[in-house]
C-alpha cells in the first residue's frame, strides 16, 4: 500500500508552524491511542500518525520530506526513530499518568506534611480559655549538618549516575517503536547528589527527629471537635518549601451539672413542691459563681429560666451565651406524719380532676432552645 502523504495524515498544510503541527499531533494521538479507541485500525492509524510527526517534527527530516518526498526520509533510516521522541507529557496529558517527569517537577519546593495533637480541657477552660503545653515530635533541620546530610567538613557531590540531572532516561521497546523513559535516578533519588559521607546525626536525611514542647493559647469559648490550626508548626517542607500546619483537636470533659447548647448553659434545678407553689428566691450556681434567681409563686416543672449573658463566650467575639435554668420540682418520696397531715388536707382542698397535658416538656424545651 502506497504511503499517504504525512501533512495529509496530519490534517495540516504543506507550510504550517512547527507548533501547529505539533497541536495536530496531540489531538490525533488523544483520538487513535488504543488505549482509547478500540476501533481495528486505531492501532495502524497510531503508528501512521507517529511516523508523520516524528519527520515533520524534525526540521532536518521535514526539509528532506519536502524536497524528496518518503524518498527522502527512507534514505536517512527508513522508519522514523522514535529514540528522539519524548511521549511522558502526551501520556501524561492524556491519560492521567507520565513516563517519568522532569527534574524541575521532581525538585520543586514541597509543603511539608501536617500534625495533628489532641488537648483535654475541662468546662470551664473551655468557656474562658486557657494556655496548654503541648508536645509534638517532628522533623527539625539536623543541628550537625545543617541539613546538607553530609558529615561536617564534607559535601555531597554530583551523581555520576544522571551526571547531577536528577533522572535517567531509558529505551524500551513497544508496538509504537522505541520510546524514551525518563525515571528518577536510582542513585542520587532525583537530587542530582550523592552524599558519600554521611552525617552522624541524621544518616543523611539533613533532618532529625525531636520533641517539641509549646505553649498554645486556647481562646474562650471553644467546644468538643473545635480544629485549631497553627500554620506553619507542622513537618518540613523540602527542596525549600514551606512546613505543614499542626491542627489541635479540642476535646472537653463533661460537667458535673452543666451541659452545654451553642453559646448557652443549660442547668437542671430540682426545687421543692413548696417553693413551687409559694414562690421563692433561690442561689443558683453559673459559671461565674452564685447569682440569685426569683422562683415565682404557681411554677410548674418544666419552666425555664433564663440568665443572660451567663453562658459561654462566642469563640469569635461575638458576646456571650445564656443560661439556661430548667426547673424540676421535686416531690418528696418520705414524710413525716406532720407533712402527711398537712399534704392530706390540701389534696381536699385541691380536689381530684386531672386533666391531659397540652405540650410535653421537650416541646417546651426546643421552643425555648430553638429546635
Amino acid at each position: 500500500m502506497a504511503q499517504r502523504d504525512y501533512y495529509e495524515v496530519l490534517g495540516v498544510s504543506r507550510n504550517a508552524s512547527s507548533e501547529e503541527i505539533k497541536s495536530a499531533f496531540r489531538t490525533l494521538a488523544r483520538k487513535y491511542h488504543p488505549d482509547v479507541n478500540k476501533e481495528p485500525d486505531a492501532e495502524q492509524r497510531f503508528k501512521e500518525i507517529n511516523e508523520a510527526y516524528s519527520v515533520l517534527s524534525d526540521p532536518e527530516k521535514r526539509a528532506a520530506y519536502d524536497r524528496y518526498g518518503h524518498a527522502g526520509v527512507n534514505g536517512m533510516g527508513g522508519m522514523p526513530d522514535f529514540t528522539t521522541i519524548d511521549f511522558s507529557d502526551i501520556f501524561e496529558e492524556f491519560f492521567g499518568f507520565g513516563m517519568g517527569g522532569s527534574s524541575r517537577r521532581r525538585n520543586a519546593p514541597r509543603r511539608g506534611a501536617d500534625l495533628s495533637t489532641t488537648v483535654t480541657l475541662t468546662f470551664e477552660e473551655a468557656v474562658f480559655g486557657v494556655e496548654k503545653e503541648i508536645e509534638i515530635t517532628r522533623d527539625e533541620v539536623c543541628s550537625t549538618c545543617r541539613g546538607s546530610g553530609a558529615e561536617p567538613g564534607t559535601a555531597p557531590v554530583r551523581c555520576q549516575t544522571c551526571g547531577g540531572r536528577g533522572e535517567v532516561r531509558q529505551t524500551r521497546q513497544t508496538f509504537l517503536g522505541a520510546m524514551v523513559q525518563v525515571t528518577t535516578c536510582p542513585a542520587c533519588g532525583g537530587s542530582g547528589e550523592v552524599i558519600s559521607t554521611p552525617c552522624h546525626t541524621c544518616k543523611g536525611r539533613g533532618l532529625e527527629r525531636k520533641t517539641i514542647r509549646k505553649t498554645v493559647p486556647i481562646p474562650a469559648g471553644v467546644d468538643n471537635g473545635t480544629q485549631i490550626r497553627l500554620a506553619g508548626e507542622g513537618q518540613p517542607g523540602s527542596n525549600g518549601g514551606p512546613h505543614g500546619n499542626l491542627y489541635i483537636e479540642i476535646h472537653v470533659k463533661d460537667h458535673p451539672f452543666f451541659r452545654r447548647k451553642n453559646d448557652d448553659i443549660l442547668l437542671d434545678l430540682n426545687i421543692n413542691v413548696a417553693q413551687a407553689a409559694l414562690g421563692a428566691e433561690i442561689e443558683v450556681p453559673t459559671i461565674d459563681g452564685k447569682t440569685r434567681l426569683n422562683i415565682p409563686a404557681g411554677t410548674q416543672p418544666g419552666k425555664i429560666f433564663r440568665l443572660k449573658g451567663k453562658g459561654v463566650p462566642n469563640v469569635r467575639g461575638n458576646g456571650r451565651g445564656d443560661q439556661l435554668v430548667i426547673v424540676n420540682v421535686e416531690v418528696p418520696t418520705r414524710l413525716t406524719n406532720e407533712q402527711r397531715e398537712l399534704f392530706e388536707k390540701l389534696a381536699k382542698t385541691l380536689g381530684s380532676e386531672v386533666r391531659p397535658q397540652e405540650k410535653s416538656f421537650l416541646d417546651l424545651l426546643k421552643e425555648v432552645l430553638g429546635g
